[in-house]
């Protein structure tokens, strides 16, 4: 069994649960548009187009895109976000004490669809159990 989180860390656990709630919403989010990027550009061969000639969105083929490739930015922003939720999971593991199993499930949360809008509500819910204990323990050994 691993020793669980120190209470000099609680304010930045606190902190980092905050930043890793907003992340994993953002991550999931735009990894939901990235599976619908992935279907229309591998499944039907074209790319999604803002301010073309086409109009505001158009779906057009990759060659002949001459307004901004959504797409491309859609791939750009997830995963920047994703190195944000990853980096949110890792201070969280590191702080927690999670086990390395737990750490690796959590960062799966920007890799398939819909987990990490799951794993949004029951890491909090596991974080602040655990915060919970602390300050009660520290309550009665006071």
């Amino acid at each position: 069994m691993l020793p669980g989180p120190r209470p000099s860390d609680i304010p930045r656990i606190r902190k980092t649960l905050s930043v890793y709630k907003v992340s994993s919403y953002i991550t999931g989010t735009f990894l939901l548009l990235l599976c619908l990027m992935m279907v229309t550009r591998y499944g039907f061969g074209v790319d999604i187009e803002m301010g073309g000639p086409d109009g505001f969105l158009a779906l057009t083929p990759k060659d002949l895109i001459t307004g901004v490739n959504l797409s491309t930015v859609i791939l750009i922003v997830h995963g920047w976000f994703y190195v944000l939720y990853v980096g949110c999971d890792f201070v969280l593991w590191r702080l927690m004490r999670f086990s390395f199993g737990r750490f690796l499930f959590i960062a799966l949360g920007g890799i398939i669809p819909l987990l990490s809008f799951f794993l949004e509500r029951s890491v909090p819910r596991r974080v602040e159990a655990a915060l919970a204990e602390i300050s009660q323990t520290e309550g009665a050994s006071v």
